[in-house]
C-alpha cells in the first residue's frame, strides 16, 4: 500500500473509483521504460512521472537542438546541446523527488534492448524509425511485455496498445506494418510536424498504458 505522503501526494487521482489506494500503489511500483525522447517521449514521461511510475527509463541517443524546442516541451534554450535523457532525467526527478528515473544515453539494440524489455512492465514506444518500431515490437512480443506506440509526422499520427501480457491471443506491430523500411522521408528530424499534436501524442501514449493489463489500474 501507499504511505501517508504517497496518499497526499497523490489524492485527486486516488480519490477516482477505479484507482483507490490499491490502483495507485500498482502505479508506484510500476516499471516503464520509453524509447525515444523527442516530442512524444517527453510529454508522455511528464505525464508518467506526474502520476507517480515508480520506475521510469529513459532511452536515447540524440542531443538537444534547437529545432527540438518548438515540441520537446521538456527542454529550453539552456539545454541546447546536452543529452536528452540527461535533462530529462533530471527534469522528471525534479517535478517528482520520490520516482527513480534512469537515462540510458545510446540507442538501445540487440541483447541490451532485450534485457531492458524483459525488465519493464510497459514500454512506450517514441521512436522515430522503422528498424527500431520492429525491434521492440518483437522483443515486447517475446517476453509478454505490454507495448505503447506512438507517432506522428505533419498533422498525422497512430496510436496503438498491444496487450502482450495477456492471455489474449492478440496481433502485432509487424502485424500492421509488415515492412522493415519505409520509403522516403519519416522521421520528424527530416518532415514537418506539428508541436501541439506530439504533445497531444505523448499524452494520449501515457494515458492509454491504462489499457494495458500489467497497468490496468491506471
Amino acid at each position: 500500500m501507499i504511505n501517508d505522503a504517497q496518499f497526499k501526494q497523490y489524492l485527486r487521482q486516488l480519490s477516482l473509483t477505479n484507482v483507490g489506494e490499491a490502483g495507485q500503489a500498482d502505479i508506484v511500483n510500476s516499471h516503464v521504460l520509453i524509447i525515444g525522447c523527442g516530442g512524444l517521449g517527453t510529454a508522455a514521461s511528464i505525464y508518467l512521472a506526474g502520476a507517480g511510475i515508480g520506475r521510469i527509463v529513459l532511452a536515447d541517443d540524440d542531443v538537444i537542438e534547437t529545432s527540438n524546442l518548438p515540441r520537446q516541451i521538456a527542454y529550453g534554450y539552456a539545454d541546447i546541446g546536452m543529452s536528452k535523457v540527461a535533462c530529462l532525467a533530471k527534469s522528471l526527478s525534479d517535478q517528482n523527488p520520490n520516482i527513480s528515473v534512469r537515462a540510458i544515453n545510446k540507442r538501445l539494440e540487440a541483447s541490451q534492448l532485450a534485457i531492458e524489455i524483459s525488465l519493464a512492465d510497459v514500454v512506450v514506444d517514441c521512436s522515430d524509425n522503422i528498424t527500431t518500431r520492429q525491434a521492440v515490437n518483437q522483443y515486447c512480443r517475446h517476453h509478454n511485455t505490454d507495448l505503447v506506440t506512438a507517432a506522428a509526422i505533419g498533422w498525422n499520427g497512430q496510436l496503438s496498445v498491444f496487450p502482450f501480457s495477456s492471455n489474449l491471443d492478440v496481433p502485432c506491430y509487424r502485424c500492421l506494418f509488415p515492412f522493415d523500411e519505409i520509403k522516403g522521408t519519416s522521421k520528424c528530424s527530416e518532415s514537418a510536424v506539428m508541436g501541439l499534436w506530439l504533445d497531444d501524442g505523448g499524452l494520449s501514449s501515457a494515458r492509454d498504458i491504462k489499457a494495458t493489463p500489467s497497468s490496468s489500474s491506471l
